[in-house]
């Protein structure tokens, strides 16, 4: 099997030599053999790559990775894998996505009722709307998005 440097790793794969380094650095690639002090590495860092990039395009954290290649028992199936980390990944999109919906649908509310002249006059709308449902004395930080949402200036 031959040996490749680091620049035909990375050309191969389409990263930089850099994070060939950094995956190396923190444990998710196998320290690569030495020849005259240059990282050399066999054909099989290809797949692991592969794996790490695929997983970082799909939105995996490099945590999530690392449990992907040792949060399992060496027996567990590859399929077993990514089943269960896809579940909690789904599931954390699945709640980006309602939030996003949220906030898509307060900026439509915000733009169609909004008839405020100054930011003033808004601050002090949300400020009244934010007090009616605080159960302290105290101005909340974040207003809910009913509270904005029934604010109409």
């Amino acid at each position: 099997m031959s040996e490749l440097a680091i620049s035909e790793v990375a050309r191969m794969v389409g990263l930089r030599p850099s994070a060939i380094r950094y995956y190396e650095q923190i444990g998710i690639l196998p320290s690569a053999q030495r020849i005259s002090g240059q990282r050399r590495y066999d054909m099989t860092v290809l797949h692991r790559l592969a794996v790490i990039r695929c997983a970082r395009e799909i939105g995996f954290s490099l945590g999530e990775i690392r449990e992907l290649f040792f949060g399992f028992t060496g027996s567990t199936r590859a399929s077993t894998r990514w089943q269960k980390l896809s579940r909690q990944k789904l599931a954390e999109l699945e709640a980006v996505i309602d939030r996003t919906k949220a906030k898509r649908r307060l900026l439509v509310r915000m733009q169609s009722r909004c008839r405020c002249d100054t930011l003033d006059q808004c601050g002090k709308g949300l400020l009244k709307d934010g007090s009616r449902n605080a159960r302290a004395k105290t101005i909340p930080i974040r207003s809910s998005l009913a509270e904005v949402e029934r604010h109409r200036g």
